[in-house]
């Protein structure tokens, strides 16, 4: 026995909600590859390591992120 058809409407919302949901996935990702989640991920890291100490500024974080990576150079593709 089948299912009994749902009303198109539904179904066009689910397709649109699996959508929204993979895009929302893949622009994490791009994020997360791009490096630009890096002072989120410090931020999550900072409060569940070191709760109560001072955090770096978004600006100061960056500077410092930079400097590290001119001091300590990485093998790169480029």
């Amino acid at each position: 026995m089948t299912a009994p058809p749902r009303p198109l409407g539904q179904a066009a919302g689910q397709v649109r909600a699996r959508l929204a949901e993979r895009l929302r996935t893949a622009w994490l990702l791009l994020r997360e590859f791009s490096g630009e989640r890096a002072y989120e991920i410090y931020l999550e890291h900072h409060h569940r390591h070191h709760p109560g100490e001072p955090v770096m500024s978004e600006r100061e974080f960056w500077r410092h992120h930079i400097d590290s990576r001119d001091r300590n150079p990485r093998a790169t593709c480029c």
